[in-house]
């Protein structure tokens, strides 16, 4: 019996083993996602006020509580997303897509800014102004469907390379900052991208590139038209601007396109200062933060005087203003995917 009773506890003591083992399994994934959180952020004080903020709004019965609709968050694309050095990405395209259909232009050999984007003559497009760089847009970004200008714009990304790093356009997104939009996804946040570029540029890419769908993506517009093409409707983009979602720009798309006042906003230049400022003037939580691009050796180094990206006004308001001034240099591990 006693045998018996021994082998008993034996199969016993195993069997509770065995189970504390399976638990243990479980819970230990749960344990490694927690410790997980933004791990390509350094454990500095910007990280902190990020969680705090998270932590504060979602918690129920807290005093800084959000309900989940509520929850939005915006955020800049061109230097807060993805570099937009040594020029924007949608320049690139443009002037890619200007030599592509050059052939079928002879006439802009002697004609500015045409001639000197053949010419590689940056200089000289600069010189253009304002209006050159509109003549350049759309002569490549109208005369088309909608459908028609979207595959044009997958089929650059799909081959288009980086001057610089020679890597794919959409791999030179910021790490850390994908990270922050899964993170303020997983506790309940609808992020947005409101972004002075433009938004059929951008929508074929957002959703690879940050998992954000084409309906969350707000941007520069110009006019379409409806019309029909061989018993086919489609929309016509015409050469015409529509919106400019830049500047004072983009507190008005927000509030056209969202319908809500978001409580969290991220932006890298003075582009985004109205978009700051409207959203942290809200009654109640509000949280805006400023990438500075700090770090020379694996991005860019640039603020106050910058043709791309200008940072000057919103950086001194910064302070006073209590917006968070994510330095990149100091409070990112890393920048992109493929940094070692």
């Amino acid at each position: 019996m006693r045998n018996r009773l021994q082998d008993s506890d034996t199969i016993l003591a195993s069997t509770l083993v065995a189970l504390a083992l399976i638990f243990l399994s479980f819970l230990a994934p749960s344990v490694a996602v927690a410790q997980e959180v933004l791990p390509s952020w350094n454990d500095t004080a910007a990280k902190t006020r990020i969680m705090e903020f998270v932590k504060a709004t979602t918690t129920e019965g807290g005093e800084g509580y959000v309900a989940p609709e509520a929850r939005i968050a915006v955020f800049d694309n061109d230097g807060t997303l993805w570099s937009e050095q040594p020029f924007y990405f949608q320049l690139g395209f443009m002037l890619d897509r200007l030599k592509t259909l050059a052939p079928q232009h002879p006439e802009w050999k002697e004609k500015e800014p045409f001639k000197s984007v053949l010419a590689g003559d940056m200089k000289g497009v600069a010189r253009s102004g304002e209006k050159g760089i509109m003549d350049l847009g759309m002569a490549t970004h109208a005369g088309m469907t909608t459908d028609q200008f979207s595959k044009i714009v997958t089929d650059w990304f799909a081959t288009a390379k980086h001057p610089e790093t020679g890597k794919p356009y959409d791999e030179m997104t910021f790490l850390p900052m994908r990270e922050l939009l899964d993170y303020l996804r997983a506790n309940g946040f609808k992020t947005y991208i409101v972004s002075g570029g433009g938004v059929e540029f951008m929508r074929p890419i957002t959703e690879k590139a940050y998992g954000i769908p084409p309906e969350q993506v707000i941007g520069s517009t110009i006019v379409t038209e409806y019309a029909i093409v061989g018993d086919v409707p489609v929309l016509k983009r015409l050469p015409k601007i529509d919106f400019v979602d830049d500047g004072p720009g983009k507190p008005s798309g927000i509030n056209k396109f969202i319908g809500r006042k978001p409580i969290f906003v991220a932006g890298n230049s003075d582009g985004d200062y109205e978009m700051l400022r409207w959203v942290t003037a809200a009654k109640g939580p509000g949280f805006a933060m400023i990438v500075h691009h700090t770090d020379g050796d694996r991005e860019y180094a640039y603020d106050r005087q910058s043709a791309f990206g200008k940072l000057d006004k919103a950086l001194n308001e910064a302070e006073r203003r209590n917006w968070l001034v994510v330095d990149m240099k100091a409070d990112w591990k890393k920048v992109y995917a493929f940094d070692k």
